[in-house]
């Protein structure tokens, strides 16, 4: 049987001194299939195994398109989706499992993700016109993965288990863990009956009996209020409903994929990941991400390059970058909390401002609190008779949405907003009291700003001390080092080289259509309106224009004056990037995709474009209006060009020539044509491969669905030379 009680009881854990998670619970593997289900129809183009605990499903999904789906089931136990860039490069010969799998489920259907019962077990059903294929991955005790027909007979399996409770191997029908208690489904009595079988404290008996392991055992009780080590013999009516009614929410939480993922991190990296904020983790620092397989990605390739850096890897000197990516997330935290803080401030300002617009109604409530606590009329009787003043449509009673006789209080509900007030003074001192928590916030938020500099400056002394090493690592004759980013390029003939190591870059803005123009300036564009919409109300920022065209279909294009951790400022952009910025906007327009080959284009300063419309206007997803003046580029030409970038890291480029030949090893020119997006893409790959020498390489960053990205909607063709 799988518990997830087989990881360390975290109650004595000190939070600076966390074990990361190198297992998934059974609380994250509800949240995880929960999202999976909503690959089901994805095709699988191939399978590989890395090792012997790690495998590797590429698939296709029609909305989605590329899939990575990561199965790892060794020292560290995982399932989830991952981008592109944190998937290993492919393996040399398959070895027999791998073959085995693409024989039985290349070309097949994802039809089923399931978790068996609420065990650390998921089941991935495949389907394809010569039958069904199951894979289940055990993510508890040594880990496995079986892959058994339609009705569960064994086809092979990572590991053979043969022990007296059950048997997984080759010619033998599955079979499950014994069943445990799922607690998500487990009713008030049958919950209580648990409990009253224990002889240990809340805590423990959660962590085992009931089957939520420790961390989850622990914040249930947290939830619920209950003391954590209370005996069972101690335990309350009171407690077993409080528990109960928290694992309802968690349950209802999980069915409804309400989730708000969270990465938590120490000091020292990376410690949890978790599909929703918990309130054990909250002296923790962390990260939120829009989707829990997002989540379990990104800790798992940090989790995965830690513990290679602690497999004694050769020492190349200080780890600059790991300094500069610690800052530089550290600043991504201090801007969030900043925005946090703005938004605090305004919101108590509003809130005060709320009252003084309604003036009279809120007098009206602390009155009648106030002249009833006089009387001595009880908080209870005060709460009833605001409701029975609803009843008859008084306006003030209907303001009134909660009574709380410990605090003294009373909440009102005015524009969708909750005010609570405290009832033994007048409106004039709770807006005082609200505007004093806005200063007291944005006091906060002074200070963030002020440590946000000083990480910037700590940033900047990282980056002078790792020019100055590679400075000194040239003057000392290491010019051919393939980390000296600032070598001399002239001096590498790439498509010669047999071998090309690959640098995978982690820009921010690589979500996005991006190019650097020549004078290394950066342009990005939405590909869909939620990007679009993105992009407006997000990284529009003081300093920066903004481009788009007169046809409908084009993406809200903007020139950035600044990076997202510096601070804005206006610049004088030369007159080529200008250029590059607006044929961008052009190209990856609704012009291209119509076969035309020009298109005007306007340019408007950042406080110009705005996402309110004027009265009686309505602005659909990734729409915006523009204020004032517009500066026009007519008949901008298309140009797009698709290269391959080697230094200082490695992958494709796209967008206008100017911009990408310079940048480019090699490069491809296309314009409108006949050829569907996807087999142009895989006509530039070709051309790609025949000029590199390193085939492997070509194959490992500029795939056909990578060149795909940057290739403007619609048909295209090579141009010629």
């Amino acid at each position: 049987m799988s518990t997830d009680n087989d990881t360390p009881f975290p109650t004595t854990t000190p939070l600076d001194r966390m074990d990361p998670k190198r297992e998934l619970t059974s609380v994250d593997i509800a949240a995880l299939v929960g999202e999976l289900r909503a690959y089901e129809g994805a095709k699988l183009d191939k399978a590989y195994l890395y090792g012997d605990d790690l495998v590797r499903l590429k698939m296709r999904d029609f909305d989605r398109g590329r899939l990575e789906l990561l199965l790892e089931v060794g020292d560290r136990k995982r399932a989830h989706v991952a981008a592109p860039e944190n998937v290993p490069d492919a393996p040399g010969r398959p070895p027999n499992f791998a073959k085995m799998l693409r024989n039985r489920i290349s070309g097949a259907d994802l039809a089923a993700v399931e978790q068996y019962e609420f065990d650390r077990i998921v089941e991935l059903t495949f389907e394809r016109g010569d039958g069904t294929t199951r894979l289940i991955v055990e993510l508890f005790g040594d880990g496995n993965v079986a892959v058994c027909d339609a009705n569960y007979e064994v086809i092979d399996s990572l590991e053979t288990v043969r022990l007296k409770s059950r048997t997984v191997a080759p010619g033998s029908i599955y079979e499950f863990p014994e069943s445990r208690v799922d607690p998500l489904d487990v009713e008030y009595d049958a919950l209580r009956s648990l409990m009253d079988d224990s002889d240990t404290d809340l805590v423990r008996t959660l962590a085992t009996q009931v089957n939520f392991g420790g961390l989850y055992a622990e914040e249930l009780c947290t939830r619920a209020g209950v003391e954590k080590t209370r005996a069972i013999s101690d335990a309350t009516e009171s407690d077993y409903r409080a528990i109960h009614d928290a694992i309802e929410r968690l349950a209802e939480d999980l069915a409804g994929a309400a989730l708000d993922p969270r990465v938590y991190r120490t000091d020292d990296g990376p410690v949890d990941a978790t599909p929703f904020p918990l309130a054990e983790h909250e002296d923790l620092a962390s990260d939120g991400y829009d989707t829990f397989n997002a989540a379990l990605d990104a800790y798992f390739h940090e989790l995965e390059r830690a513990d290679d850096d602690e497999g004694g890897a050769e020492d190349t000197g200080p780890d600059f970058e790991a300094e500069i990516a610690k800052h530089r997330r550290i600043i991504e935290q201090q801007e969030g909390a900043i925005e946090e803080f703005e938004q605090q401030a305004a919101q108590e300002r509003e809130r005060a401002e709320l009252l003084y617009a309604n003036y009279d109604l809120v007098h009206e409530v602390l009155s009648t609190v106030r002249e009833a606590r006089e009387d001595d009329v009880a908080w209870d009787d005060i709460e009833a008779t605001f409701a029975e003043g609803a009843e008859r449509g008084i306006d003030a009673a209907e303001a009134v949405v909660g009574v709380d006789g410990g605090a003294g209080t009373v909440t009102v509900a005015i524009d969708d907003a909750e005010i609570e007030l405290e009832a033994a003074v007048g409106v004039e001192k709770n807006a005082d009291r609200l505007y004093t928590e806005a200063k007291r916030v944005e006091d906060k938020k002074a200070g963030a700003e002020a440590a946000i500099e000083d990480t910037r400056e700590d940033l900047e002394a990282v980056k002078q001390r790792r020019e100055e090493y590679r400075e000194r690592q040239r003057e000392g004759g290491d010019e051919e080092s393939e980390d000296d980013e600032d070598g001399e390029d002239e001096a590498v003939d790439w498509l010669s080289r047999a071998s090309i190591p690959t640098r995978d870059p982690e820009d921010w803005y690589e979500q996005f259509r991006w190019v650097r123009t020549s004078d290394d300036f950066l342009v990005i564009g939405g590909r869909d309106a939620d990007q679009n919409e993105a992009l407006v109300k997000k990284y529009l920022d003081p300093g920066d224009r903004f481009f788009h065209t007169q046809a409908h279909g084009a993406p809200a294009t903007i020139l950035k004056a600044t990076g997202p951790s510096e601070p804005s400022k206006e610049v004088e952009f030369p007159e080529s990037t200008i250029e590059q910025a607006a044929q961008f906007a052009v190209t990856y327009s609704s012009v291209w995709k119509d076969g035309r080959y020009a298109g005007d284009v306007y340019a408007v300063d950042h406080d110009q474009v705005t996402k309110t419309p004027e009265s009686g206007e309505f602005l659909a997803k990734g729409g915006f209006a523009i204020r004032g003046d517009r500066t026009y580029h007519r008949d901008t030409p298309v140009g797009c060009a698709v290269g391959v970038q080697c230094d200082p890291v490695t992958r494709v480029i796209g967008g206008p020539p100017a911009a990408v030949e310079p940048r480019a090893e090699t490069s491809v020119r296309i314009e409108p044509g006949k050829f569907a997006q996807g087999d142009a893409a895989k006509r530039i790959y070709r051309l790609f491969r025949e000029r590199f020498e390193d085939t492997s390489f070509v194959r490992k960053v500029a795939s056909p669905d990578l060149i795909q990205e940057f290739m403007p909607p619609g048909g295209s063709r090579i141009a010629e030379e």
